[in-house]
């Protein structure tokens, strides 16, 4: 008896953000593996179905990976329909992969469904355009750190670097001033404009304007424990 998984990227935070689709799996799921980021949408559940916490943040106790794959597979063989609730994207620096490798190799159907990224709730929350005609034609996503928690050793700076690129950073507090440092250092001006989004898509939400070598000085100072995500790059000023 083989149950399905729905990934399903449940964007931001904000319930009005969910795709049709969305909703619709999650109003039909019997259980529902939702990410801490994701829990505002859990209204649109079916009653009666299972809920169950799995979200992985840092510095906090949190189910390992390997028992979040194991827990899918546990309910699919049960033949029920399950919701893998993974916030913002599910395919953007959501561990996605690890999942689906579990699904495969026990036989188990599965459908990712995307989600509205955190990058551009931002980018929409700020009124600014991710990209921009004559200033910014590429956009790239990267992470602030690996899998030890410190900033990732293996860089394209040349990249990073780039003037003429909006660069989102998620998961980018602890580590930004060390970037911020390392962009300096490879030609990148310290006066290069940057935007730290904290809680996008939560009645909290905050965004503050600065440059990269001031948003680097503050974080250095101190930060808080919400969520957030760096952009930099030519953004452009909201009227």
């Amino acid at each position: 008896m083989t149950g399905f998984v729905s990934f399903v990227g449940s964007g931001p935070g904000d319930p009005e953000l969910l795709t049709l689709k969305a909703v619709a799996r999650l109003q039909s799921a019997d259980a529902v593996l939702f990410d801490d980021l994701s829990s505002a949408v859990l209204g649109h559940a079916r009653p009666g179905a299972d809920l169950v916490a799995v979200g992985k943040r840092a510095g906090r106790p949190s189910p390992t990976q390997a028992h979040v794959s194991q827990l899918l597979v546990e309910y699919a063989r049960t033949g029920s329909r399950v919701v893998r609730l993974k916030s913002g994207d599910a395919g953007m620096f959501g561990r996605l992969e690890e999942e689906i490798v579990a699904l495969r190799t026990a036989g188990i159907p599965f459908e990712i469904i995307p989600g509205i990224s955190a990058a551009s709730a931002a980018a929409a929350a700020a009124q600014i355009p991710l990209t921009r005609r004559l200033s910014a034609r590429r956009v790239q996503f990267v992470t602030g750190h690996d899998v030890t928690g410190d900033l990732p050793e293996q860089r394209n700076m040349a990249a990073l670097a780039d003037p003429e690129a909006t660069t989102v950073v998620f998961m980018p507090k602890r580590t930004f001033p060390a970037l911020a440092a390392s962009l300096i250092e490879h030609g990148l001006s310290p006066d290069t404009p940057a935007l730290i989004a904290e809680n996008i898509g939560h009645p909290d939400q905050s965004l503050i304007r600065s440059t990269i070598a001031k948003l680097a000085e503050q974080l250095q100072a101190g930060f808080s424990s919400k969520p957030a995500l760096i952009l930099y790059g030519p953004l452009m000023e909201a009227e």
